[in-house]
């Protein structure tokens, strides 16, 4: 077992663990340069209290807490693994709330929950190619809550100019602090109630295609370079 981990086995470390990365969220944020690109899209579903589910992968995830209007209530769908917890807690230091559950364990309840909370009104956020893979490939459960629920899937990326991509299977992007960095939104995607396997797999491909569009976009303005998705078909 690596150091790390065996250190994070104690709840109190892992609390504190998790309040220091959302200390460290916080830092990259108020120290750099932020701009959104495309902010009309969600702004224009907030203010006319119309949900949507916040699409985005998981390597894109460290910063995303600071794409979202705090007055609104979002659930994000969190993994029941350690590390989704470790996640869960650090975003909850945001107000950000968490319905636990993968496509491995705890996804029908997870689904319930993310339904439920749409049709109250609030928002959902999904990372599609979480928890483990394939890199930037959406998986269907995004497309089953969208369908389900009847709202659109919105995506979602930042890109910052200093920064570093970590060597895991998500090509993990960490934000240094004082960078420049942008957040970038896309145009909504609808999977209809009523869509057989054909017409799922179609929306499965729009949400996968404009997510990755997005984050290529984040990375073109921040001068980086393009994190590339795993094979079709491949591993991570």
């Amino acid at each position: 077992m690596r150091p790390l981990k065996r250190i994070l086995k104690s709840e109190i470390v892992r609390r504190f663990f998790c309040f220091l990365a959302s200390l460290y969220i916080r830092l990259a944020f108020h120290s750099g340069r932020w701009s959104v690109v495309g902010g009309e899209i969600p702004k224009r579903f907030w203010d006319e209290g119309k949900p949507f589910i916040l699409g985005f992968w998981h390597g894109r995830l460290l910063m995303m807490p600071y794409c979202w209007d705090p007055k609104k209530t979002i659930h994000m769908l969190i993994s029941q693994h350690r590390d989704g917890q470790l996640i869960a807690r650090t975003v909850g230091h945001f107000g950000i709330k968490t319905a636990a559950g993968s496509s491995t364990r705890g996804g029908a309840q997870a689904l319930r929950t993310m339904v439920k909370a749409l049709g109250r009104g609030e928002y959902v956020g999904i990372t599609p190619d979480g928890p483990r893979g394939p890199r930037m490939r959406a998986s269907e459960g995004v497309v089953s809550v969208a369908r389900l629920s009847g709202v659109p899937v919105i995506p979602a990326a930042f890109g910052c100019n200093r920064g570093r991509v970590i060597s895991s299977w998500d090509r993990f992007l960490i934000a240094w602090p004082f960078t420049r960095g942008v957040i970038v939104w896309g145009e909504p995607v609808m999977v209809d109630r009523a869509a057989d396997a054909s017409a799922q797999e179609t929306a499965r491909q729009q949400i996968e295609d404009g997510l990755n569009a997005v984050t290529a976009e984040a990375d073109r303005l921040s001068a980086r370079s393009p994190v590339k998705p795993a094979e079709e078909g491949g591993g991570r």
